[in-house]
């Protein structure tokens, strides 16, 4: 039974545990010159958690379904909050990178407790968990760049790692007294279970066609983050690091949007809500575009399309994982990793594009490629449609036959 205080504490986890990986990124300066290395090496810390964050949705967010999921959430706190420790006291570049790259690899247990939510769920509420465990994990994300800065301020750049170290033992010890326990679905061992995610990637088509609308979706979203520094940084608008930090608490927005949109995949219009995140990312890079155009300087506009770009990502987001989740009750995790891991490289993808964009035409052209992922999760939303309603037609047939 999936009480409130229970899913309270899944939502904080979420956020704690994803929170962690974003710590690093207000500290880079201050650890480049702490530890004596280029500029360029302390911001290959945020490069080591992403990474090590992918491998984790593919290597270990499958053991969701192999093994008991409380003594696995366990310890999976366990992990990330020793990386964190290990960050926290770390003397050297080199050891601060192990411990980024064991907490990276670890916080993946958001990523279980996302599904479990949904199974733990009475019917007809799976929609309104997930929302609220991701808005956990939305807010988790943007408060640690802030919450960190100021703490640094105070007991310097190891204070923020030592922070979420200690509170992510307190999660382990609250996850062992409150989750209940779970049945492993997963037939066979670890590497069996690995095989059959790409088996199912192969079985279900809308699998196919959500995971590609969520790794789109945030492919167009990582273009804006990955040049909304330089943009703001720039001559148009001379802002420092400090504003261009609350610029960025715009996309708390979204937080409100994964809720809603939970409910409304709950009320049978998840297609609506994906509907209107695919539309709205489109035209959300119409203000973005303006907002810094030959007829316009407006930040407050900027400031519009920022927050309406993460909230419209919810959307799709949010709906697609009360799509997936259902399509084989019994492989949750695994439908998870494969759904997170096409996501997460979709976001890869959209930094790398909206960098050489920048680079080769600026502002235009950024806000051009942000505005083609938005055409292409239309296309695919179109594709799941038809998907949707071809199975609706075959169950109708086949219930006519018996």
């Amino acid at each position: 039974m999936l009480t409130r205080p229970l899913l309270l504490l899944m939502a904080v986890t979420t956020g704690l545990t994803v929170g962690g990986n974003y710590v690093n990124q207000p500290l880079l300066d201050t650890i480049a010159t702490d530890l004596g290395v280029s500029d360029g090496r302390a911001a290959a810390l945020v490069t080591v958690a992403q990474v090590s964050y992918g491998l984790g949705l593919l290597l270990v967010v499958p053991l969701g379904d192999l093994l008991e999921r409380r003594r696995l959430l366990v310890t999976l706190a366990l992990l990330a909050a020793a990386g964190h420790a290990v960050c926290a006291l770390a003397p050297s570049y080199a050891v601060l990178v192990v411990g980024t790259a064991v907490a990276g690899v670890f916080s993946v247990a958001a990523q279980v407790l996302v599904p479990f939510a949904a199974e733990l769920a009475e019917p007809g509420r799976e929609g309104r968990a997930v929302g609220t465990v991701m808005s956990g994990l939305l807010i988790g994300a943007l408060l640690a760049r802030s919450v960190s800065g100021a703490l640094a301020e105070v007991g310097g750049w190891h204070a923020p790692y030592a922070l979420v170290a200690t509170g992510l033992l307190v999660i382990a010890v609250l996850l062992r007294r409150r989750l209940p326990r779970s049945v492993p679905t997963a037939p066979g061992g670890y590497l069996a279970t690995l095989a059959s995610g790409a088996r199912l990637v192969a079985e279900l088509p809308r699998l196919r066609t959500r995971a590609l609308l969520g790794g789109l979706g945030f492919a167009g979203v990582s273009v804006l983050f990955a040049t909304t520094t330089f943009l703001l940084a720039g001559p148009r608008f001379g802002l420092s690091e400090l504003q261009i930090g609350l610029v960025g608490l715009a996309g708390v927005a979204g937080a409100s949007m994964a809720s809603l949109a939970g409910r409304m995949a709950d009320a049978g219009k998840g297609q609506w809500a994906t509907g209107i995140g695919a539309v709205g990312l489109v035209a959300t890079w119409g203000l973005l575009g303006l907002s810094s155009s030959v007829w316009l300087t407006s930040l407050l506009l900027f400031v519009l399309g920022f927050g309406l770009a993460d909230m419209f990502l919810q959307a799709v987001h949010v709906s697609n994982q009360n799509v997936v989740y259902p399509l084989r009750p019994d492989a949750r995790a695994r439908l998870n990793s494969v759904y997170m891991t096409t996501y997460f490289a979709g976001g890869a993808l959209g930094s790398a594009v909206g960098s050489a964009a920048w680079g080769a035409g600026g502002w235009p052209l950024v806000s051009g490629v942000g505005a083609g992922f938005g055409v292409l999760v239309v296309l695919v939303w179109f594709l799941d449609l038809r998907l949707e309603r071809s199975g609706r037609a075959l169950s109708a047939a086949g219930a006519g036959t018996r």
